[in-house]
């Protein structure tokens, strides 16, 4: 394999396989059958299309495909050389082939990559939590020798979305006498605002940027640098106030940061991808190290399971050709992606970045135009706020619009509402999928009193087609491992 270049489809052109055009052929007579036929001819379905991974489970019977459009998928797959594209990415290859690197976020929680960079991931680790433990036992101290109560992470893009949405998931695992903060926007009252009422002397700043160049991050950077300045004395030293992240120390260096408290990103770690390297400190810091190692070990079940499950039991390459599915059999350009969690609720957020920017793409490896869609717009909120704003487009638009409900099936507060929760997720999948025609509309509005040539008349806006696919995704609890 050319080590510049580690697709084995370069020039490939999936429109032209008869795995695609099977495809178009399904496309074409689901289109006009319900969800609900399916359901009525497979007393099995639920469980045939029932999958589950490292604590995760998707239930995909509300989706329309069926066990024979499902192996077509997965024909598709194997035609584009998914498992041998699965072997290069873990093994190493040069899979980010327009700057020649490996893209191994996997070796940062699992015995993936060379013995080099196991010995340089160890050694990370060893020093976020050294770091971590001691700002959670308040033995870090500031300029007035007082325990860092405030840490306030300043990044953008995947030094900002993985670990801001990880720490507010995680708030039940929060560790007491410290409050971890993040600042993205170059806007200065992004800054402002999350300073106010912070004390210069116990807040300590995490700056991460790979190149120490980023306009944003290192604006905020010398502006924090600034304002901390002003509450201390002149030659005040302010080391402990200031860590790095980074691929070059030296700038760090430069900037006023002492080689102690600089820690490295690597290029082989892609930016969306790094919330489990040394920029998931702030998470560590947040809920202590030893739930930071559990979210590493959760991560690394997943990983184990992608990398070595056949593609037809593959979770994250059935539910990525379930994407391909829609977007280009279907004519979906959305999709939502609603957490009934309100920990969850920045898990859009992150996954726009990881999916959009992952996938945002015009020109296949060799350079020539896609026939094809490469990727949804991401887009979601919690629920269940989301069924007082948008809910109603997903029902009764004139889109198909493509839903994945994130379920954790129990909470860490009041269990008996979060029971009202599941309810609402539940009978939502239900909603969309079984819809209420006319009729039914009609006599709803008359046994609420309407009369009859008004309920003629408000039938038709009351209707809701149903028919429209969603999956739910859930898990037995949300938990660092999850």
């Amino acid at each position: 394999m050319n080590e510049t270049n580690s697709n084995p489809n370069t020039g490939f052109n999936p429109c032209e396989r008869t795995s695609w055009k099977q495809l178009e052929q399904d496309a074409e007579l689901a289109k006009n059958r319900h969800l609900k036929t399916y359901f009525a001819q497979n007393s099995n379905r639920c469980s045939a299309l029932r999958f589950n991974a490292a604590g995760i489970n998707a239930d995909l019977s509300r989706n329309h495909i069926d066990e024979s459009i499902l192996a077509h998928l997965i024909a598709l797959a194997e035609d584009a050389g998914m498992s041998q594209r699965i072997e290069a990415l873990f093994s190493g290859k040069p899979v980010n082939f327009t700057e020649h690197r490996a893209a191994l976020h996997m070796a940062l929680r699992g015995p993936w990559g060379l013995e080099a960079q196991q010995l340089d991931v160890d050694n990370c680790l060893q020093h976020m939590q050294r770091i971590s433990e001691q700002l959670n036992h308040g033995q870090w101290l500031g300029f007035s020798q007082q325990a860092i109560t405030d840490v306030v992470n300043i990044g953008i893009g995947g030094s900002d979305l993985g670990p801001r949405m990880v720490v507010e998931a995680l708030q039940p695992f929060q560790q007491p006498g410290i409050t971890v903060h993040f600042v993205a926007n170059i806007d200065p009252s992004d800054l402002q605002q999350t300073l106010a009422g912070l004390n210069r002397e116990t807040t300590l700043f995490i700056v991460a940027s790979k190149s120490w160049s980023t306009l944003e991050t290192l604006t905020n950077a010398r502006a924090a640098k600034k304002w901390l300045s002003q509450g201390a004395a002149a030659q005040t030293d302010l080391s402990n106030h200031f860590i790095a992240i980074s691929a070059r120390p030296d700038r760090c260096a430069e900037f006023g940061i002492a080689a102690a408290n600089i820690l490295p990103m690597w290029d082989w770690v892609g930016g969306r991808f790094s919330l489990w390297s040394a920029v998931g400190l702030s998470i560590a810091i947040a809920t202590g190290f030893d739930n930071f190692r559990a979210l590493l070990n959760g991560a690394r079940a997943m990983d184990e399971h992608f990398s070595s499950a056949p593609l037809a039991n593959n979770l994250p390459v059935i539910l990525s050709m379930l994407e391909i599915w829609y977007v280009n059999f279907w004519g979906s350009s959305s999709s939502a992606v609603l957490p009934y969690d309100h920990n969850l609720r920045l898990l859009p957020d992150h996954l726009q970045q990881l999916i959009m920017e992952s996938n945002g793409k015009q020109v296949s490896q060799d350079g020539k135009p896609l026939p094809y869609a490469t990727s949804p717009v991401i887009w979601g909120a919690a629920g269940s706020n989301g069924q007082h704003s948008f809910h109603q487009l997903l029902h009764q638009g004139t889109q198909l619009i493509p839903v994945d409900f994130i379920l954790p099936l129990s909470s860490h507060s009041n269990a008996e509402q979060h029971l009202h929760l599941v309810a609402n997720c539940l009978a939502q999948a239900e909603a969309l999928m079984d819809g209420q025609d006319q009729a039914t509309a009609r006599a709803a509005l008359i046994e609420a009193g309407t009369a009859p040539d008004e309920a003629d008349r408000m039938a038709a806006h009351r209707a809701i087609p149903g028919n429209r696919p969603s999956t739910i995704i859930t898990m037995t609890e949300l938990n660092p491992s999850t």
